[in-house]
Parts: C-alpha cells; sequence; structure tokens
C-alpha cells in the first residue's frame, strides 16, 4: 500500500527546519573579525536570502518539470551526463546531508553544555535517525512538531531582542564604513557561513514524489519557507548584533548565548540555549529524510549504491537512513567544527550551482511559475553571485576547500568502477 502524501505544510516545515539550524547561530562569530559595520554584516545576510529565493524559484521549475525525488541527481544525470549526478548524490551522502547532521548534533551539545560533545552527538543522531524509519506518517508528525517549535522559538528570541533594551555596549555601527567592507575578500568569503545558514531551501524537491499536487504545493513550500527564514535571519543577526560587542563575539561559535545572557540573565540564557538545542533536532531530522530520498533515487540507478535502496513495508529508505547516520558519526569522530562547516559550505555551493545551471536548459513551455523570458536572468544572476562565493573561499580557505574538492574527486574514481562492475555483471 503506498504511503500517504505530504501536503504543502509539511514540505514547507521541512524547508524551515532543514535551513533554520547551525549555521545562523553560529555564524556571526566568524565573520566580525573583520566585519564590524552593521550594514554590511546584515547586508551579508539579506544577500544571502535573495540568493537562495531566486535558487528556491529555479528548484520549483525544476522540480515540477522533472516530477521525480532525487533533486540534483536527477536534474544534473537528465541534463548532462550520468556522471553528474553520480557526483552530487556522492557528495550528498558524504558531506551534503551527513556533514549538517552532524554540525547541528556538535552545535546542540555546546548550547546545552554537554562535557561529552561527541558522545552526546552521536547518541542524539541515532535517537533522531530511529524516527524516520517507521512510516511517512509518523516522520511527518515528528517533523512538523519540531518545526512548530523551531518556528515559534525564533519569533520569541526576535521580538524579545528587539523590545528589550541593550545595556551595555553593543556592535552596531551604521557609519558609512560598510563602502568600504562590502569590497573586501573578507565580505566574500563571509557568504559562504551565510549560503551555508541558507542551505535546505531546495530541500523540499528532492523529495517531490512525496508531495501532493507538486506542481503548486512544491513552489509555495520553497517560496514560502525561504522567505520567512531571510527575514527571521536579517531580524536575528540585528538582535544578536544588539545585545553584545564586537570582541564578544569574534571567533565564538555560541553567539546566541552571549548576546541573549545581556538580555536574559544567567538563568533566561539556559532556557535559550535548551530552545536552540530543541529546533535544531528539526534539522537533524529534516536533513535525515531528505538525504536518504536523494541517496535511494542514486540507488535505483547505481550498482555499488543498490542496497541503499532498500525499503520498509512503508516505503521508507531504512538502509539510505542509515547510512547517513553512520557517516554523520564518522564525520563527528573526524574533524573539527569550523573545519567541517568551511568544506561543507564550500561543496554545498559547488553543488547548488552545478544543478542551478541545469536550469538554463528549461524551454518556455516547460516552466510552470515564469513563463516569460527574464527567467533566464535568475541562474544567470545565481550563478554569477555563486562563483563569487567560490572563488573567495577557495583564497582565504585553500585547505578546506581543498578537501571539499578531494570528497568530490573520490566520487568520480567511484563512478567509473562502478559502471565497470555493472558492464562486468552484464556479460
Amino acid at each position: 500500500m503506498a504511503a500517504k502524501k505530504i501536503g504543502w505544510k509539511t514540505a514547507t516545515a521541512i524547508v524551515v527546519s532543514n535551513m533554520i539550524g547551525t549555521g545562523v547561530f553560529t555564524s556571526l562569530g566568524y565573520q566580525v573579525p573583520e566585519l564590524h559595520n552593521s550594514i554590511s554584516l546584515l547586508l551579508l545576510w539579506f544577500a544571502g536570502g535573495v540568493l537562495a529565493l531566486i535558487g528556491a524559484f529555479i528548484y520549483a521549475e525544476l522540480g515540477a518539470y522533472f516530477k521525480q525525488s532525487g533533486g540534483d541527481y536527477i536534474y544534473l544525470s537528465r541534463t548532462y551526463h550520468p556522471i553528474m549526478g553520480y557526483l552530487t548524490s556522492w557528495v550528498s551522502l558524504i558531506v551534503g546531508f551527513s556533514a549538517p547532521v552532524s554540525l547541528a548534533a556538535l552545535a546542540m551539545s555546546k548550547y546545552l553544555g554537554i562535557e561529552h560533545v561527541k558522545t552526546f552527538a552521536i547518541v542524539i543522531i541515532i535517537f533522531i535517525a530511529f524516527f524516520q524509519c517507521f512510516s511517512l506518517k509518523i516522520s511527518s508528525h515528528f517533523q512538523n512538531f519540531f518545526a512548530f517549535l523551531k518556528v515559534v522559538f525564533i519569533i520569541v528570541l526576535i521580538w524579545v531582542g528587539i523590545y528589550i533594551s541593550p545595556t551595555q555596549p553593543n556592535a552596531l555601527l551604521w557609519d558609512s564604513s560598510w563602502k568600504n567592507e562590502i569590497i573586501l575578500p573578507a565580505f566574500a568569503s563571509s557568504l559562504v557561513f551565510v549560503t551555508y545558514a541558507y542551505t535546505g531551501w531546495n530541500s523540499a524537491s528532492y523529495i517531490v514524489e512525496e508531495i501532493k499536487i507538486p506542481k503548486i504545493n512544491l513552489p509555495k513550500a520553497l517560496i514560502i519557507g525561504t522567505v520567512f527564514v531571510t527575514v527571521s535571519y536579517v531580524l536575528l543577526n540585528y538582535v544578536l548584533l544588539k545585545h553584545a560587542s564586537i570582541e564578544e563575539l569574534e571567533n565564538k561559535e555560541e553567539v546566541a548565548n552571549i548576546a541573549f545572557y545581556h538580555v536574559l540573565g544567567k538563568q533566561g540564557v539556559k532556557w535559550v540555549s535548551y530552545f536552540i538545542a530543541l529546533q535544531l533536532v528539526a534539522t537533524i531530522s529534516g536533513y535525515l529524510w531528505v538525504g536518504s530520498r536523494v541517496t535511494q533515487a542514486t540507488a535505483k540507478e547505481n550498482h555499488l549504491w543498490k542496497p541503499l535502496g532498500k525499503e520498509n513495508k512503508n516505503g521508507i529508505p531504512i538502509y539510505a537512513i542509515f547510512a547517513h547516520t553512520i557517516i554523520s558519526i564518522i564525520i563527528i569522530l573526524s574533524g573539527k567544527f569550523e573545519e567541517i562547516f568551511i568544506y561543507t559550505a564550500f561543496v554545498l555551493q559547488l553543488l547548488a550551482t552545478a544543478a542551478v545551471s541545469t536550469s538554463l536548459f528549461l524551454k518556455k513551455k516547460d516552466r510552470t511559475l515564469i513563463k516569460k523570458s527574464w527567467f533566464l536572468l535568475l541562474p544567470i544572476i545565481f550563478l554569477l553571485f555563486s562563483f563569487y562565493i567560490l572563488y573567495f573561499t577557495f583564497i582565504n580557505h585553500p585547505r578546506e576547500s581543498l578537501i571539499g574538492i578531494a570528497i568530490v574527486g573520490v566520487g568520480g574514481v567511484l563512478y567509473f568502477f562502478d559502471k565497470t562492475k555493472m558492464v562486468k555483471n552484464h556479460k
């Protein structure tokens, strides 16, 4: 019996859950060492939102056209060559979905003040993966509940931060220095943290086959989710700058704790920490849900991946969920938070760039949202912006960028091994 499909509300919950997570609660500390003007800092978050919204429109068109779950894998395989789809799925398995799960679990541990950070992170990933293995109905209820908590928490956090006046000197600076800061390499490389924070704007397109009336509900989920997150990110970063100094925030990960300590005091900030940790449950759940479907789509067409396509009686790809869980744990045990953060963000931007480029081949008659010729401006703007980010990230973080490129390279080797084995089996 086929699993019941999800509506636009659950699809939107997945988009919001995948977007609001580790990035917005950790990125500011890596941006303020070189960028001090509030206009340039908030402009980073606004620009990231515009880029994500452009991407959401493009993915809505691609998802409605291809009508298959799998996202980037489907778009790149069908448009260019199977190796492109293979590489994107490999990257998704290792970095695209597993690494964000690792980062969210690590951030959760730090915000809760857990002494054994990595052990707790591993346990929480296993716990959440367990709930993803039953049925689409249980996954939906689990996702919707924690996504609802996430949205309410973000709104309350912003309202409290705006309503209460700062109690000490803060990081807000509104002079003309922003004009100089936005042309610095640091501004461009800071965008890699922002684009990571917006990662997930395309998530509902990966599960298009599980969405009711995708031609209507997919665009609605992508666009509503992305607009809500963009407004939330700009306001939340304003609040963080309003209640903490540059010196306090520099190179710190738990920036929300630092800012809200001055707002709510020692006891109050504990509750902020607890809720930040709690809302990360939806992030971990969303990435395991979507990531497993991308892996499943790849397993249908590639020999080495075949075991990961196995479903339970309710149509849930349990082996794929298990694989993402194991890889997330390995990433936790093998790297530092900032290093994982940067190479993950770099590779995900590379991935999005390749996938968005496929929309240049969509004919006017195949588009559902925007029939006009100016639609082509959207992918062009996205691609130019994306190359700008990738270039400066590579210049400022060559080691992490090369780790990301090496991960892609391993996928290329596996592709040829996979195809060679498939040819032998058919002889």
